[in-house]
């Protein structure tokens, strides 16, 4: 994934959700649902997930130093893990507790209910342009893969988070609609709170979803089995080495390191060793750009006996 298509589907979730909270909250305030209030404090908590990510964004691209040799790539997945807390608690849980306590005073209805639902359909359309512009984004480095493969494979954070968040936040606004137009139809604000208690278990599986990838993201995961493939043949093509052992590293979600050991030929002199070694150095770069840190350990090509 490019960070300028991440930023990209960043910077227009955010415009849509920070206009979408403030009109969330005005409704909230007019008609005194819990599914408007728990649906504004989704978009504020959607509002400063983008933020988040353009923070690790920005602080990812710092150079590297003494310290921190290997760059600060990882922090995009710091932020990233962040955003599946921030979710968890302040959107999740928040929106479960409001639905509980709006249960036990079920006596208060909503006032004008005409605002909320006139507020959640011009929601519904603003998040659907946010989310047309994340699946346009991550189409265009999907390929052929599903959609959870894509999520459960993809090395870059930005994506995935936004794609689930702006699904959550689409089936949550839905959510919100059902109950708001249950309780205006029945008279029952009972709808209003369960419609509130479903998008906090909404928003809770999804922030367990995204911590789990996120998760092994930070734990440092392998290239790509595609960029695996191009690595080892790049090593190959020369025809003069063999490959003995290959390990790969995301050290940040557009670098790679690369360690491998080679099997070279006993009669083989240290300047052609140290030709070949840059060569297929060059040869890998090429093939897989995103691979900025390679190491190749030379070894003496061990024959069967």
């Amino acid at each position: 994934m490019s960070a300028e298509g991440g930023t990209k589907a960043i910077v227009a979730a955010l415009a849509a959700n920070t206009g979408i909270a403030i009109s969330k909250f005005v409704a909230a305030a007019i008609t005194g649902s819990a599914s408007m209030l728990a649906e504004g404090v989704h978009s504020v908590a959607d509002a400063a997930n983008q933020v988040l990510l353009l923070i690790g964004g920005k602080a990812s691209r710092k150079a590297a130093s003494p310290a921190h040799p290997f760059g600060y790539g990882r922090e995009r997945y710091i932020y990233a893990f962040i955003v599946s807390i921030v979710l968890f608690s302040i959107g999740g849980v928040y929106a479960l507790y409001e639905g509980w306590h709006k249960l036990q005073d079920t006596e208060h209805g909503l006032e004008t209910p005409l605002v909320a639902v006139i507020v959640l359909l011009v929601a519904i359309t603003l998040e659907s342009f946010s989310l047309r512009t994340a699946v346009k984004e991550s189409n265009a480095v999907r390929g052929k893969q599903s959609w959870v493969k894509f999520i459960q494979g993809s090395r870059s954070p930005e994506l995935p988070v936004i794609l689930l968040e702006d699904i959550g936040a689409l089936v949550g606004l839905v959510l919100a609609l059902l109950g708001v137009g249950l309780t205006w139809i029945t008279h029952n604000s009972v709808f209003d709170a369960l419609g509130t208690m479903s998008i906090g278990v909404l928003l809770v599986c999804i922030a367990i979803v995204l911590a789990i990838e996120i998760r092994s993201m930070l734990i440092g995961e392998s290239a790509t089995q595609e960029d695996i493939s191009a690595i080892e043949g790049a090593i190959k093509q020369d025809g003069t080495s063999t490959l003995i052992h290959l390990k790969t590293l995301h050290v940040g979600p557009d670098e790679l390191l690369v360690a491998a050991k080679v099997g070279i030929d006993r009669t083989e002199t240290g300047a052609q060793v140290a030709a070949e070694i840059d060569a297929a150095e060059a040869r890998i770069r090429a093939a897989v750009p995103k691979a900025k840190l390679i190491y190749i350990e030379p070894d003496i090509q061990r024959t069967e006996a």
